[in-house]
Order: C-alpha cells, then sequence, then structure tokens
C-alpha cells in the first residue's frame, strides 16, 4: 500500500509540474511587471547616459554625470536595492515563461550590482585598456555613438565637454585616496596610461582629434551655424579638453606612477581576495571557484597542444612546437600585405566566403548593418580587434574594429578567420544585433550585457568555422587553434596572476611557450587581465557552457536536434547569466522533445 502511495503521489507529481508549465505558459505578460522593468530603464538611461547614447537613445546626448563621487554610489544603491525590493512583490510562480525569464534575469543583476557597490573600485577610475577618458577619444572623434547631424548634436556634446572636466578632478582625488590606501594600479599599467593622455593634448586644435566633426559637418548645416559652432570647438579643445588631458597625464606621471604598485595580482591590494572573487561571479556568471577555472584552463591548454601537434605534422614542420610558433611569427610569407586597405579586404573576403552557410545555420538574422574599420590611430596601440554594436533602428552600424599598427607586420596565421567569426559574423554582431532588434524584449533585457553568455557566444561561433567553409587552409586552423588556446591561457594567467603569485613576467611567458604570439601581443593581453581581473575568464568558460548545451541537446534529441533552432533558441532572448540560459534551452528541448 505504502508503494502504490508513493507511485500515486510521484504521478500527481508530475501532472501538478506538467499542469504550471502549461498555465504559466498560456499567462499574459504582466503589464505591471513591463512597467517596473519601463521604469527601471527609463531611471536607468538617466543614470548612464553613455549607455543610452550607444544604444541610439539620444535624449540624453549632453549628460555626463560625476560617477566619481560618494553622492553618486549612494543613489545606485538605492536605486538597485528599491526595484529589487519591488520585483520581489510579484510571485514568480504565477508569471509566464518569458516574465519567469525576466524576474530572473532581474534579480540577479540587481542582486549582483548591489555587491559591487561594496568594493573599493571606486579608487581606481580608469585604467589603459577601458575608462572615460578613452571613450572620450572614440566619442569625440565624430566616428563614435555620439551623433553629429545637427546643431543640437553638435552642442550636446560640447555640454558632455563641460561634465568631463568635473569628472577628471574626481578622478584625480579617488585616485589619491587610493594611494592613502594602498588601493593602486601596478607600474606597468600606468606606464601605458600616460602616453594615452598625452597624446590628446596638442597645441593646434585643428589638429586635435576632437576636431574631426567639425571637419565633418553635414553638408545641410547652415554657414552661420559652422562658423559659431568652429569657433566653439576650438575653444573647447584649447580651454577644456586640453587642459583636462595634460592635467591627467601630469598627476599620473609625476604623483600616481611613483606610488602604483611593483605587485601584478589583484590579491595585493586591501580587499582585493574578496574583489577578485566577486569578478570571478561577475565575469562567468557562475558559482564556479577559481581554482576549478585554473584547473579547467590546464585541461584545455593540453587538449588544444594535441590538436596543434596534429596540424604541424599536416604541414611537415620538423621542428619542435616552440619552431613552429617562431616559423609562424617570423616567415615573411605570413605577412603578405602592404597596407590597411588590403588587411580589411582579407575580412571582407571571409564575409563573403561564409555566406552561403549562413542561410542552413540560422532562421534568423540581424536587420542592422554591418562594417569593417582600421582602429582610430590615437588607441590602436592598446587595442584589440572589437565589435561595437549599431543602434536598434540601423542608424549606426555594427562595426568591427581591427587595430592595424603596420599593414607589413600583420600576419595571416593570427587567426583571421576565427577572428572575423568571433568579432563579426556570426558572433557579436549576430548575437547583440538581433538582441537589440527584439522589441519584445524589455529593455533592461534588449541592451543588457553579460560576458559568459555575448563573449561564449562569440569563441563558439570560432567553433564553427569548418562548418562555414573556413579553417581550409591548415594555417588557419593553426590560427583558430591558437585563438582558442588564447582563451585557455587566460584562465590560467588570470588565475594564476590574481590568486597564485603569478607574476606579470611569468605570465607573459607562459602565454608566449603555448601561443604563436609575439611579445609585444602577450605583454599587451596580460597587461590587460591585470587592468580587469575575470573578464577574460568569460570566453571560455561561456564558450564550454554552448558547447555542453549543444551536445547535450543532439544526444537527447537525436534526428530532431536541428542547429538553426538550437541558434535561434539560444539568441532569440538576449544575454542572460549561464544558470538561467541552461533553465532556458532545457525547457526549449523537452519541448523538441514532444
Amino acid at each position: 500500500m505504502k508503494y502504490f502511495a508513493l507511485a500515486f503521489l510521484s504521478v500527481f507529481l508530475l501532472f501538478s509540474c506538467q499542469n504550471k508549465r502549461e498555465t504559466a505558459a498560456n499567462t499574459p505578460d504582466n503589464t505591471q511587471l513591463a512597467t517596473l522593468f519601463e521604469n527601471y530603464w527609463e531611471e536607468n538611461a538617466r543614470l548612464f547616459p553613455l549607455e543610452a547614447t550607444a544604444q541610439g537613445d539620444n535624449r540624453y546626448n549632453h549628460l555626463l554625470p560625476n560617477s566619481n563621487t560618494k553622492g553618486f554610489r549612494d543613489s545606485l544603491k538605492t536605486y538597485y536595492q528599491s526595484y529589487l525590493d519591488r520585483l520581489r512583490q510579484f510571485e514568480r510562480a504565477e508569471l509566464n515563461a518569458n516574465d519567469q525569464i525576466s524576474y530572473d534575469i532581474f534579480e540577479y543583476e540587481m542582486n549582483t550590482q548591489l555587491e559591487g557597490l561594496k568594493h573599493n573600485t571606486w579608487m581606481i577610475p580608469f585604467q589603459q585598456f577601458w575608462g572615460l577618458p578613452l571613450t572620450m577619444g572614440q566619442l569625440g572623434s565624430g566616428t563614435g555613438n555620439q551623433p553629429f547631424k545637427t546643431v543640437k548634436d553638435y552642442e550636446n556634446w560640447l555640454q558632455r565637454i563641460e561634465g568631463f572636466t568635473v569628472w577628471a578632478d574626481s578622478a584625480i582625488a579617488n585616485f589619491r585616496l587610493g594611494i592613502a590606501n594602498e588601493v593602486v594600479l601596478p607600474k606597468a599599467l600606468v606606464e601605458k596610461m600616460i602616453p594615452q593622455m598625452e597624446s590628446l593634448v596638442t597645441k593646434e586644435p585643428s589638429k586635435s582629434l576632437f576636431y574631426g566633426p567639425i571637419n565633418n559637418f553635414p553638408e545641410e548645416m547652415a554657414s552661420a551655424d559652422r562658423q559659431r559652432l568652429t569657433e566653439e570647438y576650438k575653444k573647447a579643445i584649447q580651454t577644456k579638453l586640453v587642459p583636462t588631458y595634460q592635467k591627467l597625464a601630469i598627476f599620473l606621471r609625476q604623483e600616481y606612477l611613483p606610488k602604483a604598485r611593483t605587485s601584478t595580482g589583484i590579491d595585493q591590494i586591501p580587499g582585493g581576495k574578496d574583489l577578485y572573487n566577486y569578478y570571478v561571479k561577475y565575469w562567468t556568471t557562475t558559482d564556479k571557484s577559481a581554482a576549478d577555472i585554473y584547473t579547467t584552463g590546464q585541461k584545455e591548454v593540453d587538449r588544444i597542444k594535441g590538436e596543434m601537434q596534429k596540424v604541424k605534422d599536416q604541414v611537415g614542420f620538423k621542428g619542435t612546437m616552440d619552431a613552429f610558433f617562431t616559423h609562424l611569427r617570423n616567415d615573411p610569407k605570413f605577412t603578405p600585405y602592404k597596407t590597411p586597405e588590403e588587411v580589411l579586404s582579407a575580412f571582407k573576403a571571409i564575409q563573403s566566403k561564409i555566406e552561403p552557410y549562413l542561410k542552413k545555420m540560422f532562421n534568423q538574422t540581424p536587420k542592422t548593418p554591418f562594417e569593417i574599420r582600421q582602429t582610430e590611430a590615437f588607441r590602436a596601440a592598446s587595442a584589440s580587434a572589437e565589435y561595437n554594436q549599431g543602434s536598434p533602428d540601423g542608424s549606426r552600424p555594427g562595426i568591427f574594429y581591427v587595430p592595424i599598427l603596420d599593414a607589413t607586420k600583420f600576419n595571416t596565421t593570427s587567426g583571421m578567420e576565427s577572428l572575423f567569426l568571433h568579432e563579426a559574423i556570426p558572433g557579436h554582431h549576430y548575437q547583440i544585433s538581433l538582441q537589440q532588434e527584439n522589441e519584445a524584449l524589455p529593455k533592461f533585457r534588449r541592451f543588457s550585457w553579460y560576458g559568459a553568455y555575448g563573449e561564449g557566444w562569440a569563441l563558439y561561433a570560432e567553433s564553427l568555422g569548418k562548418e562555414l567553409g573556413l579553417y581550409t587552409d591548415p594555417y588557419q586552423y593553426m590560427g583558430a587553434l591558437g585563438d582558442e588556446m588564447h582563451r585557455a591561457v587566460r584562465l590560467v594567467v588570470d588565475v594564476g596572476m590574481h590568486t597564485k603569485g603569478m607574476t606579470r613576467e611569468e605570465a607573459i611567458q607562459y602565454m608566449l611557450s603555448n601561443m604563436a604570439i609575439s611579445e609585444e601581443g602577450a605583454i599587451a593581453e596580460i597587461e590587460r587581465y591585470m587592468a580587469i581581473p575575470g573578464q577574460a575568464l568569460s570566453y571560455k568558460i561561456g564558450q564550454l557552457k554552448i558547447k555542453e548545451l549543444r551536445e547535450k541537446y543532439q544526444k537527447k534529441l537525436g534526428d530532431q536536434f536541428k542547429l538553426a533552432s538550437f541558434h535561434e533558441e539560444f539568441l532569440k532572448d538576449g544575454t542572460m547569466p549561464l544558470r538561467v540560459v541552461e533553465k532556458k534551452m532545457d525547457n526549449w528541448a523537452d519541448q523538441q522533445n514532444k
């Protein structure tokens, strides 16, 4: 009788869960929850107007709040906590499936932001890789997110310049508090920041990067407006921008550099160990420990080494792997380009090659235009290839930026095909554009970013190379393996530097011994991980999760598994923490099975 009762209970629970799922599926969108999300996003745009500009929301293009103040941080704490409290007034189980996903993402986001505010990150306002002084250069050049189409647009930028001068003074004050509390950057990074600031100091305004919008007035702009704005921009460059960058450069050189630390890892600053654990969780959106990630990295390095050995044997190279790396770096046949235009044309050829295959793998493709551009000279020395998102309405294209310091040294074996798949199509351009174009999502999801999802997808996109007609050249496949090795090495060196006492020099050497990368390239990469701890973990952790899910569903669904459907389901709801996406994808697989 007892066993019958247990069996009856199991069947009852099974039907009960099924009924709940069906009820959730048939429940309409919760309008009150939608209003909560809309209100949150409206406040977010005012608090973070640069993000609004990047998303094509031009209402706040004149604003640049001082994010360096305690008052601003306190307002963020109130902001996140109040919305978390309001969210919890809803009964999650009574929401439909899409609203449940929104609930889970929003709750995760509020908790994560609140936890982040507990750390002393504000004592390091910027570094050589990210920060407002570099962003201002991109925006003010006239080639970035900041629009320069109308007189109002030009006046908006002048107001943002005013905000930047105030921000910079507060940044210096926060750096000084960091010095007092021993929360400082490593010397190697500060040495890179100084020339970045100095490069934006010019005696002649017309030679300034910030003169770009004046050189490119819209044809329809009246001559009187052109004349007035020209004078105002010259004055702003001479009296606001140049003095501000000069002040930052002098401070960094004379006051901050002597106090910068000689240690490598962030665990060497007060509170650094807890901060790194937070960064690991923030960037991977998992509860994986740094130690587990380090072990995963070592295993992936060993696996990829085996694949590289196969390529070396295939092309008949007789030396060691280190010798093969040297050959790939230095043989003149791998540096055939003479001009930046030739490099950009080679990337365009990759785009043309994969186009026939994309239709078989993707049911839905973006409407947002796409362009390939050379990275601006002022930031190229410290920049990696990157994708800058387009605007949702298509007025600004998604842009794949390629830094080309010297075209004659641009190496074809650096993984050009895999780089394009990652940064451009079907990597970041597909993922970000499809997300932004989906007006059915609340805005906090349309414009969200989770590195483990977004970078994980982009690295997964690299693994599609053979299915997209690429990697037929063994040297390009070696480049793809090099790119994957790059992400595996990151797990080892990032965790190693920030928790295991690995020095900058040891990390550079580890990278050089496992990759066909120049010493200059390895230094730039390692210093990036020093500047933004944990971010580099997101790529490989996300990719491994997506590969795991694909393999799981292929095994579970058999002939019912359709790769294009898998990709569509993964991408259509935008970025989210890995724990949320796995739950969503499991539900999708269950539906396919029915």
